[in-house]
């Protein structure tokens, strides 16, 4: 049933191995590089192909136990048998794990076939032995216990129950109308019984009916009373009114006079280089890195800003035990010591802007990478789970694969083909603002750009376009690079297909001579079935080098469901055997959100692709590369 167990050090050293199926080495290779490599630790469970992997960590030793079954197949006696085995193997080889150290580890001899058998013969048979659920009896039954006579019902008979609630909404009525006319039962007293007391039915209604409409005279003089409020304005803008019997037609054209589509017969409209660029002193085509004040930095500048600020002193043995309070001296970590530690930094997170759930998975992960760890003498739980949470941080801000778009620009300049950039994500990210600056630090580095105009729904997407390559060809016209022009713009217009004019532009691209094709697509929600299936047909039909996803750094949650349905449609709506999904991530109003940094975190998380760039403003030079330390430094800023 099992396709493999294996038990190996952190360092790499397998120590045993039972091998129930092929050969065990590529799927344990993907659980630390997906997993244990990148922090992701929070599920005990991970898939490769047709495999289910599950695993265990020790960190008192440093081992890893997994074990790997067809993921068809529902065993559930699999937890079980991996805590057996963690704790059969670490009693056993206790002794030589403490006193040979990583000695023991290269020279020792794990014999421990007999006692894995008898363990998984133990967990199948427990896993057996649960008898499955009897159905009750007849005479167990509540049925059973009705007598014939309840069950059965004479026709035009009411049931009990309807009878009983009519009953008591019957006396409710009572209730409510001795509440409402308390002189009624006086007034009765006093007359005679008979038509006498009809007669003084009517009467307190009558009285009531005058009452009644008294209250509402004197609450209509009391507002006839008040002041008047002045006539309110009417609200929205006023209708235009048009003189009629001017014929010029001149005098009635109230749009700018622009020429739809040529760039050149457009007038130059005048902004100012400085405001366009922002830093002056920048170096031309360097992508700086984030910045952001550390905690230390912080604290030393409040320490020189106030040196002469006396220290509270507190008593002897008092400031004694608070110093050694929160210390762990020597002692394995447990998951009570860090519970308290691991529920407020998961606060944290979370007013930090992280997603709620990936907030629970990270400090799952922490909690599982220190249980069972030996600490040190003078250690706190606090700063030792907070060490550990930076940690993992940084080691999520730097996925697996690695963008470098100028290396694959070069590369595909001795291709001799323009290198393809494809951005989407929802509306009013910003796609087109930062396309733009990305453009710019593109032409710093001495690259043309094409700019494909594939956003055709959005009134007003092609001119914005067109308005930053008037810009960009002011800052860096043809005359500084040879007659060559640096930047331009493909459109074909609004409503037509925007998988046959990213095409055309590309094929245009080529045979230019351009090195770079930037695709701008348009805004759509994750939810927008016809527009994601139109976005996957663009990247499936052109095959980009390279999808960028434009995303916010003010969302939280709503990072995760976008970015997952996004994926999810290119790989439903993909006509390939192997669908193109998102390659990277630009977070855009990062200026806007102080150190609630945790989109990024959010982002990298859920698909395991770097943020490659990082928008800080409204210039051309506001554009960043992400700097991880900085990231995490704001995000674990009290």
């Amino acid at each position: 049933m099992l396709d493999f167990f294996t038990i190996f050090s952190k360092g790499g050293l397998v120590l045993w191995c039972f091998q129930g199926g092929p050969a065990a080495t590529a799927p344990v290779n993907a659980l630390i590089r997906s997993v244990l490599l990148q922090e992701r630790g929070g599920n005990n469970s991970f898939t490769h192909e047709a495999l289910t992997l599950k695993y265990k960590l020790d960190n008192q030793f440093e081992l890893v136990f997994v074990v790997g079954f067809q993921k068809i197949l529902t065993l559930t006696y699999v937890d079980k048998l991996i805590d057996d085995v963690h704790k059969e193997f670490r009693d056993k080889y206790r002794n030589e794990f403490q006193q040979k150290g990583t000695l023991g580890l290269l020279n020792g001899t794990f014999d421990f076939k007999d006692d894995f058998m008898r363990l998984l013969r133990d967990a199948e048979e427990s896993s057996k032995v649960r008898a499955p659920t009897v159905m009750k009896t007849f005479e167990q039954s509540l049925k059973s216990q009705k007598t014939v006579k309840c069950m059965i019902e004479t026709r035009g008979e009411k049931p009990k129950e309807k009878v009983k609630n009519k009953k008591n909404k019957g006396s409710k009525k009572e209730g409510t109308e001795a509440v409402a006319a308390p002189g009624k039962a006086s007034a009765g007293d006093k007359q005679p019984s008979g038509d006498r007391e009809e007669l003084t039915k009517d009467e307190i209604l009558q009285k009531n009916r005058e009452e009644f409409f008294r209250r509402h005279m004197k609450a209509g003089e009391k507002s006839s009373k008040s002041p008047k409020p002045e006539a309110q304005k009417e609200k929205g803008k006023k209708p235009r009114v048009w003189d009629l019997e001017n014929s010029n037609a001149k005098v009635l054209d109230y749009s700018n006079s622009a020429t739809n589509g040529s760039a050149e017969a457009c007038p130059v409209e005048e902004f100012d280089p400085n405001a366009a660029l922002g830093d002056r002193n920048r170096e031309p085509g360097r992508l700086y890195d984030l910045e952001y004040e550390s905690d230390e930095e912080a604290e030393e500048e409040k320490v020189v800003q106030n040196p002469s600020k006396p220290s509270v002193k507190k008593g002897g043995l008092g400031g004694m035990f608070g110093m050694l309070k929160g210390l762990v001296g020597s002692k394995s970590l447990t998951r009570e010591d860090m519970d308290p530690v691991l529920e407020k930094m998961k606060d944290h997170l979370i007013a930090k802007n992280v997603a709620a759930e990936i907030a629970v998975q990270l400090c799952e992960s922490v909690a599982k990478k220190l249980e069972g760890k030996v600490m040190g003498t003078f250690t706190t739980v606090t700063s030792t789970v907070k060490q550990a949470l930076q940690e993992a941080l940084v080691q999520i801000l730097q996925p697996q694969r690695r963008v470098d778009v100028l290396r694959d620009v070069m590369d595909a300049q001795r291709h001799r083909r323009p290198y393809v950039v494809t951005f989407c994500g929802v509306n009013g990210v910003g796609k087109s603002t930062n396309l733009a600056k990305i453009s710019f630090w593109l032409i710093e580095n001495g690259f043309s750009v094409l700019i494909a105009a594939c956003d055709t729904f959005r009134a007003g997407a092609v001119e914005q376009l067109r308005t930053h390559t008037r810009r960009l060809n002011a800052l860096h016209p043809p005359e500084s690079h040879g007659g060559r022009t640096m930047v331009q713009l493909y459109e074909k217009g609004y409503g037509k297909d925007a998988a046959g004019i990213a095409m055309e532009a590309i094929s245009y691209a080529r045979n230019q001579g351009f090195d770079v094709v930037l695709v701008d697509t348009a805004g759509r929600m994750q939810d927008n079935a016809p527009l994601m299936t139109a976005l996957a047909k663009l990247i499936a039909v052109n095959t980009p080098d390279l999808v960028l996803f434009v995303g916010e750094a003010l969302v939280g949650n709503e990072a995760v469901d976008q970015l997952v349905k996004f994926n999810k449609a290119l790989a439903d709506h993909s006509m390939a055997q192997t669908p193109r999904l998102i390659d990277g991530i630009v977070l855009t109003k990062f200026d806007t959100i102080d150190d609630k940094v945790g989109a990024a975190i959010s982002m990298t998380y859920i698909t395991s692709k770097p943020i490659v760039f990082v928008g800080t403003g409204q210039t051309y030079c506001d554009l960043r590369s992400l700097n991880a330390k900085a990231v995490v430094a704001a995000l674990m800023k009290a």
